[in-house]
């Protein structure tokens, strides 16, 4: 006698299921009724860490919401996001402040001004009250190398961005000070990447 439950039974137990995780999920959905401005820290080795915060500034832009972007570090480099935000015309407003990597101005002091500069720019696009997501695309590699005191920017962040702000904080070793305020921190944990076989950095893919 065959004992294996038919395919009606499978989709019926199934259907049994999801009715039963649905209640469990509108449950849950319905207790979560806070709105308000993230701080969201985007870090690790991994990559994607300013892909995926350009993700959530391309889903602002498609309701319309007016955003703000300041680059660090890639000031110099001509990437496709650029390219894309320039389109949305006076809902973007684009900050290409950083002169690239230390390792490539090879000028402290420089690099030293160029985040400062960056820094006193994201402050007024937070205090502006006209942006929906700011995006501080590197900051944590300035603050990594101790162009802008960690201390400062934390305070600021905690104390002076608007309540209804989103704010998207990119780059590797974020400081533990600035994911202690955090609303949300994803850490990208790279598994493999294609740089480590000769593979070079792609236009339309890493830029």
């Amino acid at each position: 006698m065959n004992t294996e439950p038919t395919e009606a039974e499978i989709n019926a137990r199934h259907a049994e299921k999801m009715k039963k995780k649905k209640a469990v999920r509108d449950k849950i959905l319905a207790s979560k009724t806070v709105e308000k401005g993230l701080l969201m820290v985007h870090t690790g080795k991994g990559k994607g860490k300013s892909t995926a915060a350009f993700g959530v500034v391309f889903r602002s832009l498609g309701y319309g919401f007016p955003v703000a972007v300041v680059q660090f570090v890639k000031g110099s480099w001509e990437t496709g996001e650029r390219l894309a935000l320039e389109k949305f015309g006076d809902l973007v407003t684009i900050n290409r402040l950083g002169e690239g990597f230390t390792w490539e101005t090879q000028d402290r002091e420089r690099d030293i001004a160029a985040a400062r500069n960056a820094w006193e720019t994201a402050k007024e696009l937070i205090r502006s009250g006209t942006n929906h997501v700011v995006l501080l695309d590197e900051l944590n590699i300035v603050l990594r190398y101790d162009y802008l005191p960690v201390d400062e920017v934390v305070a600021f962040l905690r104390d002076e961005k608007p309540h209804d702000l989103h704010v998207i904080v990119t780059g590797r070793n974020a400081p533990e000070a600035l994911i202690e305020i955090a609303d949300l921190v994803t850490e990208m944990e790279m598994v493999k990447h294609p740089f480590r076989s000769g593979v070079k950095a792609q236009k339309g893919i890493e830029f």
